[in-house]
Order: C-alpha cells, then structure tokens, then sequence
C-alpha cells in the first residue's frame, strides 16, 4: 500500500467535506444582507445554527492530517500564507461571534453591526479560500529548501483572485440552494431568485477559470494522459453543474443541492489531479524545488498509526455527522431559543 498516496487522497476527502459542508453556511452568511427584516435573517442564521460549528471541523482535522502527514509541507503553507491564514482566522473568529451575540441584544443598531459582520467575514473567508486555491495552481516561489520565498502580494494575481470570485459565486449559489430546504414562504419564493442568480454568477466565473487555466497552466491537464480515466470526472462535474438549473426550474431544490454538493466535490478531485503528485509547486524550477507528496512526508511507520486511527475515527465522526443533520432536518421554526 502506497501510504503517501493513501494520506494525499485522505486529505482530498477532509478537504471536500470541508468545502461541501462549510460551503453552504459560508454562503448562507454572504447572503444575509439580503433578507428583508430581522425574522428572516434569524431564520437563515437558525438554518446553520445547529451545524455551522461542526462543519469548521473539518477544516480543522484538514490542518491537523496535513501536519502529521505531511510536516514539511504545513510548514511551509503556514510560515508562507501567514498574513493570508490570520486573516482566514479572524474572518472564522468574527463570523462566531457575529453569529452568538447578534442576537443577545434587541437593539437595531447592535443587530445591523453583526449582521454586517456575519456577511462580511464570509465573503472575506471565501475569497481568501479562493485565492489561496488560484495561488497553489499558478504556483509560488520556493527556494532551494522547499521554504516560501516571497510575501502575501506574491500570492495574488489576476488568476488567484478570479479563482476567489469563483468561490464567492460558488458558495453564494450553494447557500442559496440549502436555504431552499430549510424555508417556506416568501422567503423561499425569493431565495429560488437569489439561486439563479448564484448560478449566472458561477457560470460566468466558471467558464473564464476554465479558459484561464488552460491557456496560462498547461500542467493543470498533464495528469489527464496519464490518468485517462480522470476525464469521467471531469464529465460528471460537468453534469452535476448542469443538473443544477433544471433541478431549479423543476423545483426539486434537493436534487439541485445534491448536485451543487457534487460539483463542489468534483472541483476539490480535480484541483488534487491538477497538482498531483505536488502539494506545494514551485513556480520557480518546479521540478527540483516543488513539495511532493513523497519529499515532504512523515515516516512510513507515522502514516501507517495514523491510518489505523482515521479508520476507527473516521466512521465514528460521519455517524455524528449524520445525526446531527437527521435530527435538524426541514425547515426552520423559530422559538425563543433560536438566534
């Protein structure tokens, strides 16, 4: 058993689980000045209130595999996109509080300032995420050591922040569609809008990465020769986004999440294609200067503990999961408990 491999496609799952999971109440929160009144932003926020915290888990178990598994590369991500992590931190911090004490008091002008807060670190959360993923694709510079040798403006360039509106586009429409099951009424007549208008955004964004990617990133395909089967996934991505308007227009907004869930999916499978076996590129001698999955791993005997226990772990965390979203099914009901 290739260990590297196993913790590279591992990693891929947290990641996925991280970004279908946490995607949604990202987008739920770059919505939320979109409400009308009060009531309908304390249904939205009650519509993540019971889960938003388990799903930043993992991110947190994404970070924690990462170092383990593959120390040199932490490092180097850490150390090099530490103003860029801070700022993911803040916006991650923030976004808690803004969601615990928005409530706490009945003043308009306490409830407008978190409310304001709440949308703001999100869509600060999710362009960063963005740009970060644009920035591990274009590449960036490492010198002879494998260390980050350049500063936070090295990471943003016109690809890396088209990357970002991506995401932006992407979770706004993913939170727009998990909304639609969680509210009734004028709000969810309203919220098939807002979806729509999520998926043109995506669209556009969408087609201008792909071009981009491959007219300035020809490596971003290499692994297609030699994984040819890699183009099935390339194809389901295809029509799970595809899926995601007529399940709109049929009005079936559980087959149009399950789709978006699984486009979000399809992206992370390819992002990991795109850099394979990489997991930090060089932008500078990519050959001899790039982290791969091999150069910067713990040892043999580190991976094969830490398999043994994401195998008795692992189960145990997606049955929680599991309930966790069972018992807090259907459409939201405020009471005075509620946000």
């Amino acid at each position: 058993m290739d260990l590297h491999l196993l913790w590279f496609v591992i990693l891929g799952v947290f990641l996925a689980g991280y970004a279908v999971l946490d995607g949604f109440d990202l987008g739920v929160g770059i919505l939320h000045l979109t409400a009308r009144d009060d009531t309908e932003r304390r249904v939205m926020l009650n519509s993540i209130g019971p889960i938003w915290d388990g799903n930043e888990v993992w991110l947190v178990t994404f970070g924690g595999a990462m170092f383990a598994a593959f120390p040199e590369a932490y490092a180097t991500v850490f150390s090099g996109f530490y103003l860029a992590f801070m700022l993911v931190l803040f916006s991650l911090i923030f976004r808690a509080v803004s969601i615990e004490f928005r409530s706490k008091l009945g003043s308009k002008a306490w409830r407008r300032a978190f409310d304001f807060g709440f949308f703001a670190s999100s869509l600060l959360a999710t362009l960063l995420f963005g740009v970060a993923v644009g920035a591990a694709m274009a590449g960036v510079p490492l010198d002879e050591r494998g260390l980050y040798d350049g500063g936070f403006l090295d990471l943003i360039s016109p690809y890396s922040v088209l990357v970002g509106m991506l995401a932006v586009a992407l979770f706004a429409m993913h939170g727009a569609i998990y909304l639609l099951l969680k509210t009734e009424g004028d709000l969810r007549h309203r919220l098939y809008n807002r979806a729509w208008t999520g998926f043109g955004c995506f669209l556009v964004c969408y087609l201008l990465v792909t071009i981009m990617t491959l007219a300035t990133i020809p490596r971003a395909t290499a692994n297609f020769g030699a994984y040819p089967w890699a183009w099935l996934v390339v194809l389901a991505n295809v029509l799970a986004i595809a899926n995601i308007p007529r399940s709109l227009f049929l009005h079936r907004p559980a087959r149009a999440f399950a789709s978006s869930c699984a486009a979000i999916a399809g992206f992370v499978f390819l992002f990991g294609i795109a850099l394979f076996p990489n997991l930090v590129t060089s932008s500078v001698e990519p050959e001899a200067r790039s982290l791969t999955l091999y150069n910067a791993a713990s040892s043999e005997q580190t991976l094969w503990n830490m398999a043994v226990v994401a195998a008795i772990g692992a189960p145990l965390v997606l049955t929680y999961t599991g309930l966790v979203y069972w018992t807090f099914r259907g459409a939201v009901r405020l009471d005075p408990h509620s946000y």
